[in-house]
């Protein structure tokens, strides 16, 4: 199983979107367990995303998790959530700003 952090975005966005804490353990395990999982979101400098179904509402009325993982040992980085009602993908703008925090996190922790 890889790392994972739940950044203080993420946390937020959880909370906004209304979900559990078990909710949001579900999140980190199933990330944990496949950090390549998901769909990679063009624009974004490797940032994944993932359908995670809500308690008692199945995949279509759950969440979106957003995260990035670099490789190796580099942990994943939780990075945000939505719920599936809320929009279906992210603005250009916000795939600008992902690509722009991968490229840091990139050169900060040396993943390719």
């Amino acid at each position: 199983m890889q790392t994972v952090i739940e950044t203080e975005s993420y946390l937020r966005a959880a909370k906004d979107a209304g979900m559990a804490e078990d909710e949001r353990a579900a999140a980190v395990d199933l990330i944990a367990t496949d950090p390549e999982g998901g769909d990679v979101m063009q624009g974004t400098g490797g940032v994944r995303k993932a359908r995670l179904a809500g308690r008692g509402k199945g995949k279509s009325g759950g969440y979106r998790v957003v995260w990035y993982f670099g490789g190796g040992d580099i942990p994943v980085f939780l990075l945000t959530v939505f719920g599936k009602g809320e929009k279906a993908n992210l603005t250009q703008g916000e795939r600008n700003a992902l690509r722009s925090l991968t490229a840091t996190l990139r050169k900060s922790l040396g993943a390719k």
